[in-house]
């Protein structure tokens, strides 16, 4: 394994004398790092941007991308996350040595075209980035009559449990589910003013749901 190269190094020849080059940036700058490479016919450049498809690494013969579909807040519990006891989750597409970089982590390849990564990509955000925006607001809301998040995390963990186990219509409680809508509008009511938008498109998502 070769010493990492970061911002400002030369990457020019980064791609001589490994077999898997892997680009790890933010998406609006895999193109341009890509193009600073010179190509090795026998290099396999890679990168690890969930929206993004394999022409950002033209010129290079080899390409490849492999998107661990994991939550990295950083370095300690994204290396924890990257090899759980069950394997993680990576969407993978181009050379075949993206399916054994996820094989070597003992994860699960899942293959994603490039025509489809951007939708791929916004169901990754609203599983995971969404999902802590309405964490936010719990707490927001909670805060006001002093409870804390903690409390409710036992109720998020057991509902993520029940989607896995019955899939998101059978796990849906509560009023949307019971078609309480007397309860919905108290609870639009008793909200401050600047939390109810957030609620109402909820209580919509929820009613697809059922």
């Amino acid at each position: 394994m070769l010493a990492p190269l970061g911002r400002g190094d030369d990457v020019a020849d980064a791609a001589v004398g490994t077999d898997v080059l892997v680009i790890a940036t933010p998406d609006g700058v895999v193109a341009d790092v890509a193009a600073a490479v010179r190509p090795v016919e026998s290099t396999v450049v890679a990168h690890l941007a969930g929206s993004l498809g394999l022409e950002v690494l033209a010129p290079h013969p080899r390409r490849a991308s492999v998107h661990p579909l994991v939550a990295l807040p950083d370095p300690e519990l994204g290396a924890e996350r990257l090899t759980p006891p069950g394997g993680a989750w990576f969407a993978v597409a181009g050379d075949p040595v993206a399916r054994d970089l996820v094989h070597d982590l003992k994860g699960h390849a899942i293959e994603v075209a490039d025509a489809d990564r951007v939708v791929y990509h916004a169901a990754a955000v609203i599983a995971s980035n969404h999902l802590v925006a309405l964490l936010g607001q719990v707490e927001r809301v909670a805060a006001t009559i002093g409870v804390p998040l903690e409390a409710y995390l036992d109720l998020v963990r057991a509902t993520v449990d029940n989607v896995a186990a019955l899939g998101p219509a059978s796990a849906l409680t509560g009023p949307v589910a019971r078609g309480d809508w007397v309860t919905l509008e108290r609870h639009l009511a008793a909200l401050p003013a600047e939390e109810r938008p957030a609620y109402e498109a909820m209580m919509d998502e929820a009613y697809r749901c059922r």
